[in-house]
């Protein structure tokens, strides 16, 4: 990687036309404003900005801004990734600790840290090399258990919107209902594109997203993306009506909860300053869904280890990533083992539609292949499929 990172940089002193320090943002302002005259796409308090979204659109006018993206990736990978993994293994067997922090994320999830193992890359060739280093006890097994879709399966539940919990019911893919739903085409004229639009919309809304924001992911006008959330609330109404009722409720208390009864509050919400009221109110739409999943994943990770003592199964957990938990297993045990993880966790919390986890297993962590096992009946849901009374209707 160090061999790759100094042939960019002759390549990047090529392209600019001389030496300088690369990792000078006045020197490359230079090189990039003043000796190429490429054009300036925003100011910071310094100077010219040469951060990723600026250089990702200087990058259409010369090839100097992709060299030098690419250059900074791999330095990243270096000294954030290979460099500090290996100075944090220890023991016989090169083991790596990280530390989970319970209070440090305000959505309520864990965070990692020394080092921060649910940051380690995957979409790139060089990322999914470092995921290789990353293996079980010798002769175990990893596996992996993820969550599918928790935060819009958190959504359905909590508004109790009919089109999205019999989709979730019926198990179709929500990407490709919602899209049929905002653009009135049947399953069979999907396009690629326009399950991408669906899938931004989908995740969007749980973040609170704006029509600017929409605008700026999709590359698309305001108006359009207003019209698409428009038409998003017009095919789901009851997640509208529940976003309504959050927003007022938020207002008059201060504070919303999660659906296991975790408070955030919310001081800002009343802020004469529309920035940070804006803020606060999305973090009132978000918290009830993303605070909830990571309190289901944690009430799982608790039932898991009380099973594991009692012996219902073999192994370690190893890590929490989001929504994601990594076990290494014994191969004899793997087939009992996993199951008993599965059902576990997808009946940590009964909701009204279905929670499904996939499992992955390999020999490391970038090579895991999906694996079928079989929920127990009724997993995911409360009697005649409607909410368990711990569910509540204070959210």
């Amino acid at each position: 990687m160090r061999s790759q990172a100094e042939r960019i940089e002759q390549e990047v002193y090529k392209s600019a036309g001389e030496t300088f320090n690369i990792n000078s943002p006045k020197q490359l302002s230079t090189i990039l404003f003043e000796k190429l005259k490429l054009p300036v796409i925003r100011k910071t308090k310094t100077g010219n900005s040469t951060d990723e979204e600026v250089l990702v659109k200087l990058s259409e006018q010369h090839a100097l801004p992709k060299l030098l993206m690419d250059y900074r990736e791999l330095q990243k990978l270096i000294s954030t990734y290979v460099e500090g993994l290996l100075e944090a293994a220890r023991g016989p067997e090169d083991r790596i600790h990280t530390s989970f922090n319970p209070t440090v994320a305000a959505t309520g999830r864990l965070s990692s840290s020394n080092p921060n193992l649910q940051n380690i890359p995957i979409r790139t060739e060089l990322g999914r090399k470092i995921r290789q280093a990353f293996v079980p006890k010798k002769g175990w097994t990893l596996l992996s258990a993820d969550y599918s879709q928790i935060d819009l399966r958190m959504l359905a539940h909590i508004s109790e919107d009919e089109t999205l919990c019999k989709a979730f019911r019926n198990g179709e893919d929500i990407h490709t209902t919602t899209a049929c739903e905002i653009f009135g085409i049947k399953p069979a004229n999907m396009t690629p594109e326009l399950r991408r639009v669906a899938k931004s919309i989908n995740f969007g809304i749980v973040y609170g997203i704006s029509g600017f924001g929409l605008s700026q992911q999709l590359g698309i006008s305001v108006d359009e993306a207003n019209g698409h959330i428009k038409h998003y609330f017009e095919r789901y109404p009851g997640v509208k009506s529940w976003i309504d009722r959050t927003l007022d409720s938020a207002r008059k208390d201060g504070y919303v909860r999660t659906l296991l009864g975790r408070v955030r509050y919310l001081p800002e919400i009343q802020s004469t300053n529309g920035q940070m009221r804006g803020f606060a109110e999305r973090v009132a739409m978000n918290t009830p869904i993303q605070g909830t999943s990571a309190d289901v994943i944690k009430l799982a990770m608790i039932k898991l280890v009380q099973a594991q003592e009692a012996g219902a199964w073999q192994g370690n957990m190893l890590l929490q990533v989001h929504d994601e938990l990594v076990f290494e297993i014994p191969p004899a045990d793997l087939a009992a083992s996993q199951s008993k993880i599965k059902s576990m966790m997808e009946g940590a919390t009964p909701l009204r539609i279905p929670i499904v986890v996939d499992l992955k297993t390999g020999a490391n962590w970038s090579e895991m292949k999906p694996i079928k096992a079989s929920s127990p009946a009724g997993a995911g849901r409360g009697p005649m499929g409607s909410p368990p009374a711990t569910a509540g209707n204070d959210v």
